[in-house]
């Protein structure tokens, strides 16, 4: 599968070589001559010097036998531009574009590009997520933190102690993952009883995970049913 990379910088530089350590068929764009010979020079590859908002430029790279187009360059319009080209003119199956601005990230998704990534809303995420605690952990976000694979930590007052998952009436946004029992792991059925010391994984969002928080581990909650667990979220 061929893909080609529009922008040489920390960006585009760290995914050209990574991909090509993975033996990967990539191509890499650059406007700036001097970084194309140093990103060249250090990687021992075929760097492609020019504009990836010209067609020429874009057929050099052999787009027309490209699967993905990842436009990585600091200008969010030139990463638009770019990525519609592909769609418009090419007919590429998929595109990546790097989105410095947050703000546009819905508009891009609107204009057809396939996936966006921004810097800026994956680190907010991860700020806000990294304060874990002794009930609960994130172990990662996905979906730029729309996503969150939680571990919880059940204490023996925890309303889910003793009780089978055929049991629980969970938050509609709430999928159990697997749980974790010692060195054993367990990939959760209807008749799995969730015991005292057990880590359950879970995917969740961050409203369904503030519910289940303070559902799961008020002390007050130990008796409660648990049929009685719904999610106004």
């Amino acid at each position: 599968m061929k893909s080609i990379i529009v922008g040489g910088g920390k960006i585009g530089y760290n995914l050209f070589k990574i991909l090509k350590e993975r033996d990967h068929q990539v191509t890499l764009i650059e406007r700036d001559k001097e970084t194309c010979l140093n990103i060249a020079e250090d990687i021992n590859t075929d760097v492609i010097w020019g504009d990836g908002t010209e067609l020429e430029v874009l057929r050099d790279a052999g787009i027309e036998e490209a699967e993905i187009v990842a436009a990585v360059t600091g200008s969010d319009e030139e990463n638009l531009v770019i990525c519609k080209i592909a769609k418009l003119s090419f007919e590429t199956k998929r595109t990546i574009a790097r989105v410095n601005n947050p703000k546009n990230t819905k508009m891009f998704k609107k204009l057809g590009i396939d996936n966006t990534v921004c810097s800026t809303e994956v680190i907010a995420n991860l700020i806000e997520y990294s304060l874990d605690t002794d009930d609960y952990r994130i172990i990662n976000t996905l979906e730029k933190g729309a996503m969150l694979l939680v571990e919880l930590s059940m204490k023996e007052y925890c309303c889910w102690c003793d009780q089978y998952l055929r049991d629980l009436v969970l938050p509609q946004e709430c999928v159990f993952v697997s749980v974790l029992r010692g060195e054993q792991i367990i990939y959760p059925r209807g008749a799995t009883k969730i015991l005292h010391n057990d880590k359950v994984l879970i995917i969740t969002n961050k409203n369904a995970l503030t519910f289940l928080v303070n559902a799961i581990f008020s002390k007050g909650n130990r008796k409660w049913k648990t049929r009685k667990m719904k999610s106004e979220v």
